[in-house]
Parts: structure tokens; sequence; C-alpha cells
């Protein structure tokens, strides 16, 4: 398997955030649902994912980076020197190596029964203690969890939704979102990750980052939306239907309404802290000048303004 950094396009040097950003470019570039029948890409999407796995996790990561485990998550075994180099730098070693009696056991035999017992003995240590079987100690394969990345729509964080994902593994997973859920938050899923020697199977974990929704904007927990309305509805006031992240609903305009005036719906924003409680959309009021005015207009606007004088750029009204 490549190197996890290599499969992201990343440093060895760079931070977990940008890491988290270049997987979740690659994932949306290469995910399967946006390349149906292209097999290089639901290849190229298991790949990053994988990498993902070990380098998206801060503590896998050092444990890559330090040599401990290799770059499907594996358990690197421990470089062992082979024995005769040792027992010809020190007779001793091949004394203090053999079996704990019999032949072999002490100082003089040259027999190879003491290098059998010490490179065996050394492999299968622990063999029948503590109840571990005939597992031998350093040969454990621990069980993995496994990491994803799912980009959900801003009205699925709100009001909740069923999500499908394909594991790094070509597994599908069927995933409910909860309403109100957060950026960065991260949905543990029990026993879908990878089984290790000990029968038990790790955890995938998915974590949440919502889309942005086109006409909202966000600040905090609140959104803002612009409203165009006509010269007619802001000097009479009107009824308007306004769209929330519920769906849409009737906004009151106030008669006489000012160009850029923010009226507020409340809880229709985002989730806060608490449970139930949510944030409130602002909603932008742009006034849209009449299309295909005609001289009648013209000629009744500037006789307004004689009554009417004003100068919009006049300090303090720009």
């Amino acid at each position: 398997m490549a190197d996890p950094y290599e499969a992201l396009g990343v440093a060895r040097t760079a931070s977990q955030d940008e890491i988290r950003k270049a997987y979740r470019k690659a994932a949306k570039e290469t995910h399967p649902d946006l390349h149906p029948g292209k097999p290089e890409a639901e290849s190229r999407f298991k790949e990053i994912n994988a990498a993902y796995d070990i380098v998206g996790d801060a503590e896998k990561r050092k444990r890559y980076d330090a040599g401990e485990i290799d770059a499907t998550g594996a358990e690197r075994q421990p470089e062992r020197r082979y024995y005769r180099e040792y027992a010809e730098a020190d007779p001793d070693i091949r004394y203090r190596s053999r079996g704990p009696s019999g032949a072999g056991a002490g100082p003089g035999n040259d027999g190879d029964d003491g290098f059998d017992y010490d490179i065996f003995s050394e492999l299968f240590r622990g063999r029948g203690e503590g109840g571990r079987g005939s597992e031998g100690a350093g040969f454990r394969m621990p069980r993995g969890d496994v990491r994803y990345a799912l980009e959900i729509d801003l009205r699925d964080a709100v009001n909740g939704a069923k999500k499908q994902v394909v594991m790094p593994d070509g597994k599908t997973l069927d995933i409910t979102i909860p309403k109100g859920i957060r950026e960065g938050q991260v949905l543990r899923l029990k026993g879908q990750g990878l089984p290790g020697s000990d029968g038990k199977t790790g955890d995938a974990l998915v974590e949440i980052a919502i889309r942005p929704l086109a006409g909202f904007e966000r600040e905090g927990d609140d959104l803002t939306s612009t409203l165009p309305v006509s010269l007619g509805e802001a000097l009479n006031g009107a009824s308007v239907r306004v769209e929330t992240v519920d769906g849409a609903v009737d906004l009151k305009v106030p008669k006489g309404v000012k160009d850029g005036a923010r009226l507020r719906l409340r809880g229709k924003g985002l989730p806060r802290g608490k449970a139930g409680e949510r944030g409130d959309q602002y909603v932008e009021i742009r006034i849209v000048p009449p299309e295909g005015a005609d001289d009648a207009l013209a000629g009744f606007m500037a006789e307004w303004e004689k009554a009417h004088p004003q100068n919009p750029r006049a300090k303090g009204r720009a």
C-alpha cells in the first residue's frame, strides 16, 4: 500500500487540519457516486480513505511515523538480529539464552538446542499464560477503527436524514444523521471497522462536514438570507414567502421598510448547544427598482421629490 502522505498529497509535516482538508477534497473528486462505472475512481477512493484512517487519526499517525505500524495499520514486528551475531560477540549470551534445564542449559554445551530454545521461546513467549492461549507475544493484531468524512447538506444537519456511505473496504453502511448535528461531530458505528486477531472488530468513525446551502450564509448559530422586494411592496408593506431550512414561510414586510433592513425569523437558524434550541434567521431586504419604468412613473417621481426633497448621499445616509 502507498504511503498515506503520498496518497493524500500532503507533506509529512502537514497539520491535522491540512490533512483533513486534503482528504475531503480528494474524497469529493473520487467518490463512486460521482463516477459511476469507473473502477479506477472507486479504487482511488478506497486508497485515500485507507490513508486517512492512518494519518487522519493523531494517535495512529504518531505510531506510523514512529514505525510501529505500517500503511495498513498492522503492527510492525521489531527487528530481531541473528542469534549467532550476539553469541559471537558475547559467549555468556549463549549460556543465558539456553533452556532453563536439561540439554544445552549449562556452560560448555555447544549443541544447537540452546539456539532453538532462544528463538522459539522469544517468538512464542507467553504461550498459555494469562489466558492468551496460543497467541504469541508481539503477534497480536489490534482491531482497527476506520475513519470516514461525510459531507451533508445544511438542511440535513438541522432536520436529520438517512445517508449511505461506502467504506474503504467497499462495504456500504446506512447512517442515521441526528437532528441538530454540528460541524466536525463524529458518529461512531460500533463493530463496523476492521477485525483484530482477538476476534473483536473496530468501529467506523464518521466525521461530519456541513455543506453550505445556496441562498444562506452562517453567522455562528444564525443564518442570513436576502429577500428582494418591489418598490411597491416596500412602500405599502406585504406578506412575502421566504425560504428557510425548514421550508417556506410567510414573512410580513412592514410598510415603508428600507433597503438593507434585517427582519428576524426566530428559531429558524442552526441548533445551539442546548437540546431543542436554535438560532435565528435574518432576512435582509433588497428593494428592486421597477422594470420597464415609463414616462408617467418618472414624471410622478420627479413631482414627488420636489415636494419631498432628499439627498441619499448626505452624511450619515450613505
